[in-house]
């Protein structure tokens, strides 16, 4: 039976997500952005009251995976908070400038993770040779892979991951991105392992006073009155399509 994965943003979808039925979730902050790493606040409340996997994403910013000395110390120091809180894996990713995994700073960050469960990210998705990352990834022991097959969406890619699927047994090959319900048959038929998706929705705002002039984001004035939440009733349908293949 695959194993569903759940992008959750804060601890209410993280309680959500576990009430659901999910098997592990990602922990993450600003869904704008992609995904990056939770606050403090949110790691340590998470690890108290969420008892299914949770493994928290360690990106320091926006935009491409290509770091600076600073950015990458301070990823360092977030994967020393994390392991210190207990968490039994963490989500990263880090490609040089030629668009190849860095496998100098992927070395020191499975160092520091010191037999953590590491999962290599979307940046996967970024690399300039999909194989040869699979390769560098194989050697550094990451547990799994989470990719789209280098397209928009997993269902577009459904062909290469195939392949990985096919030539990787260790890391796990895990499709994500735009995974739903209707596309659960699909990775099924493929013999994927394990399945990523946000199951997310836009919830509306409970703020009854409304300013249409200001915005405290780059994005338009009416995204300010809405939140990302995990759809708890998808994750429940999910899980049961997956127990009854």
């Amino acid at each position: 039976m695959a194993l569903l994965e759940i992008c959750c943003y804060g601890l209410d979808c993280a309680l959500t997500a576990q009430h659901a039925g999910a098997d592990r979730i990602e922990l993450c902050s600003a869904p704008a952005e992609g995904g990056l790493t939770p606050s403090p606040g949110i790691l340590a409340l998470v690890k108290q009251q969420v008892r299914i996997p949770v493994h928290p994403i360690i990106r320091p910013r926006g935009g491409d995976f290509c770091y600076t000395e600073g950015e990458f110390a301070s990823m360092l120091a977030d994967i020393a908070f994390v392991r210190g809180l207990g968490f039994p894996g963490l989500v990263t990713g880090i490609l040089d400038a030629d668009g190849n995994v860095d496998t100098h700073r992927m070395r020191q960050v499975m160092a520091a993770c010191d037999g953590m469960s590491v999962t290599f990210h979307r940046a996967f998705d970024m690399c300039h040779s999909p194989w040869q990352a699979l390769d560098e990834l194989t050697e550094l022991g990451v547990a799994r892979i989470l990719t789209s097959g280098q397209q928009p969406s997993a269902e577009q890619g459904i062909a290469l991951i195939r392949e990985l699927k096919q030539r990787s047994h260790a890391p796990i090959i895990m499709a994500g991105a735009g995974v739903r319900l209707s596309s659960l048959p699909l990775f099924l038929q493929q013999g994927i392992d394990e399945l990523h998706s946000s199951a997310g929705q836009l919830t509306e705002s409970v703020m009854r006073h409304r300013n249409p002039d200001v915005s405290m984001s780059s994005g338009e004035v009416a995204q300010e009155y809405t939140r990302y939440c995990v759809d708890g009733d998808m994750v429940r349908a999910m899980k049961a399509a997956l127990n009854g293949a």
